[in-house]
């Protein structure tokens, strides 16, 4: 028999766990801050809480989306939070010719503020976050010229039963994130398009040289973007009933950036975790949610959920991304 004592001792992976983390950490927070929710709090998992939960974090979703994508080219999108102020501004100027059309418009306005952002990108050659913190400032600005400087109620009844309707006991909100989510996990998974997104991102300069439609691709990133973010403030509207520029989607474009790091895509670019950025938007809005329930003032959620990013950050360069 072989001298047990002097077999090696199984060393522990450290990078095995960091690796691990980096890819499966989102879940297991989430798991674990619902675990102490339903230890700790009465009715916290009941299911019309739960619905609530899920009401609120659908425009945080639908930007998020948006963002994984330019963040998935190495890119950075600050200006959804304008956007989506934009898109509720132009709702009560164009119900008059009803539902559709308004909506339409909403997102065609989204779609040409990101095609702004893309060709600033793109072809004139700014950095992101400079050409999309332009738009962030000059869109809300423009956003409450279009509403007069006022909130303005929304009557159309289409609108405001989309807000708190249901279908089979689910919020139609949640069943649009829903859609859209499995709409860009498509894209990116099985299209050319996201193949495209995810070389470009990897390597930009690579991507140029082997032929690939660089700046065509950064221009329908920050497209998409747009009109996700203008879907998100026609969804915030009709939930409020009102479109008030000065306050929709104000900071939300922290919120999404958050979301998608804490849901493991890198901010280096070359990978979109669409699944990991639904579960990072579920988790940042449970834990706020908790800590609410727990009377802890406002500045300390923040700094806990700063803390929040800085581990997700810290696994990713410790293990690699995903």
């Amino acid at each position: 028999m072989a001298d047990v004592a002097a077999l090696p001792a199984q060393r522990f992976d450290h990078r095995a766990l960091s690796r691990w983390l980096a890819v499966n950490g989102v879940y297991a927070a989430l798991v674990l801050v619902l675990l102490v929710d339903g230890v700790l709090l009465d009715r916290f998992l009941s299911v019309d809480n739960l619905r609530t939960q899920l009401v609120q974090v659908v425009p945080i979703l639908i930007v998020a989306l948006g963002m994984a994508l330019v963040i998935g080219t190495e890119g950075i999108d600050l200006s959804v939070g304008a956007v989506m102020a934009i898109a509720a501004a132009l709702l009560p100027l164009y119900l008059g010719y009803g539902w559709v059309v308004a909506v339409l418009v909403a997102l065609v306005a989204g779609g040409l503020c990101g095609v702004l952002n893309g060709a600033l990108v793109a072809v004139v050659g700014v950095q992101p976050i400079i050409a999309t913190l332009a738009l962030l400032v000059a869109g809300r600005g423009l956003a409450i010229v279009l509403a007069g400087g006022q909130s303005k109620d929304i009557l159309d009844p289409t609108l405001l039963s989309f807000g708190s309707a249901r279908t089979l006991g689910i919020p139609q909100t949640v069943l649009l994130a829903a859609v859209l989510v499995v709409v860009v996990g498509l894209v990116v998974r099985r299209t050319t398009f996201g193949r495209q997104l995810l070389a470009v991102g990897g390597n930009a300069r690579a991507s140029r040289l082997a032929g690939l439609p660089v700046g065509r691709t950064l221009v329908a990133v920050y497209a998409a973007s747009g009109v996700l973010a203008a879907i998100a403030g026609v969804v915030a509207t009709a939930r409020l009933n009102a479109s008030n520029p000065s306050s929709i989607g104000n900071l939300i474009e922290l919120s999404a950036i958050t979301a998608v790091v804490v849901g493991g895509t890198p901010l280096t670019g070359g990978r979109v975790r669409v699944i990991g950025t639904v579960a990072g938007a579920l988790l940042m809005q449970l834990l706020q949610a908790t800590l609410n329930q727990f009377n802890v003032p406002d500045s300390t959620t923040q700094v806990v959920q700063a803390l929040v990013i800085v581990v997700a950050v810290g696994l990713q360069r410790s293990g690699g991304t995903p």
